[in-house]
């Protein structure tokens, strides 16, 4: 599971996600790519199915890169614990990502194994998905 060795606080404000990526929105590693379409947190797990998904289906050929890493904390309270008394400890951690930003890249094997990888790892995830190819630019 991903998750940064130390950060700089311990917990985090929930906040909002807005407008486009202006970064992580162009191919740098592979030659497909699975690219946002929506705004959404991502958690570890999440992530970590996806790469499950697309490395079995490449049958352990070619390459993954995955261009998202979880940073950011979420607290959950203990199930019927009283209102009050503090925020919750780290529960999970999650990426938030914005529409535009490429989460996966591929290389190393054929145009329809590639798809049908990311297809595979994008129903993994919670957010609405496009794959893209190096010849798109």
């Amino acid at each position: 599971m991903l998750q940064p060795k130390r950060t700089k606080f311990r917990k985090a404000f929930k906040g909002r996600i807005h407008g486009e990526a202006k970064g992580g929105f162009l191919l740098n590693f592979g030659s497909f790519a699975l690219k946002a379409t929506e705004p959404e947190r991502i958690s570890a797990r999440q992530i970590e199915a996806a790469r499950r998904a697309i490395t079995r289906h490449m049958k352990r050929q070619g390459r993954v890169w995955i261009r998202v890493f979880p940073d950011l904390p979420v607290s959950a309270k203990p199930i019927e614990v009283r209102m009050g008394s503090g925020k919750g400890s780290t529960d999970r951690w999650v990426c938030k990502v914005k529409p535009g930003r490429v989460m996966f890249e591929v290389d190393g094997v054929s145009e329809t194994i590639a798809r049908e990888a990311l297809r595979l790892g994008a129903m993994k995830l919670p957010v609405t998905t496009r794959i893209v190819a190096k010849e798109d630019w």
